[in-house]
């Protein structure tokens, strides 16, 4: 049986109209036991169970790649909540993917400025260059594509994120590359932060809370994002 919230087989399947989950592979005992080990950490953080759901939708996406109705029934249960709560929050935040995501999950960003310096012809020649969508993933299972609103990072526009981690000033052509070096099997660092890409599934456990012990790695304020405080420094002004 597959959970669904609303109309089945209406619209696009990541699409408000269709608002159901694979079933996914059952979890085998080990893989169990693990999940439940790292979901009662995960609980002990909140005063309120159910406070934990987020938090816990990336600890099963880093096993499952996606949310799947396992995982669905997982956190459900590990929270007493229902299948159906579980679903409504997994259905409303772009994080959490209803189809397997590629190794590397590049995100595109479309909005203003990024799009009037070029993020609407890096996302156009990209998802040629590849061969796929939205959200969709290519026949290797390496690389999938996203439409991003924004990527907090206006400064370095036009911008990319690469399983959540930064490439700045971006072009058609530095964007195909990237994508190539990754198919390849090439080590890629980010523009900032960690000195090299990890995988959805491990940045999704990122997520779900557990660190992994690179956070400080790399540049993780360039000039343009300091260029403010520097200004207020030589000028001496401060916060009223």
């Amino acid at each position: 049986m597959t959970t669904f919230l609303g109309t089945p087989g209406s619209g696009n399947p990541n699409g408000p109209g269709n608002l159901h989950f694979e079933a996914g592979e059952p979890y085998d005992v080990e893989t169990r036991q693990r999940l439940e080990q790292d979901a009662k950490d995960i609980i002990s953080r909140y005063p309120q169970t159910r406070s934990a759901l987020l938090p816990m939708l990336h600890l099963v996406q880093s096993i499952d790649g996606r949310i799947t109705e396992q995982g669905v029934n997982f956190c459900a249960a590990m929270l007493d909540i229902t299948p159906a709560q579980v679903t409504g929050v997994a259905t409303f935040y772009t994080q959490y993917k209803r189809k397997p995501m590629g190794t590397y999950h590049v995100g595109v960003c479309i909005n203003t400025l990024c799009a009037v310096l070029g993020g609407d012809q890096i996302w156009e020649e990209l998802s040629e260059h590849v061969g796929v969508g939205h959200d969709e993933t290519t026949e290797d299972g390496k690389i999938s594509l996203e439409r991003l609103e924004c990527n907090a990072a206006c400064d370095f526009a036009p911008v990319m994120m690469v399983n959540w981690e930064f490439f700045d000033n971006q072009t058609p052509d530095s964007a195909k590359e990237l994508v190539d070096d990754l198919r390849s099997g090439k080590d890629v660092a980010p523009t900032r932060g960690a000195a090299k890409l990890c995988s959805f599934k491990d940045a999704s456990r990122v997520l779900a809370g557990f660190a992994d012990g690179r956070a400080h790695e790399g540049l993780q304020a360039g000039p343009e994002s300091l260029r403010g405080v520097e200004l207020a420094k030589e000028k001496g002004w401060e916060a009223p």
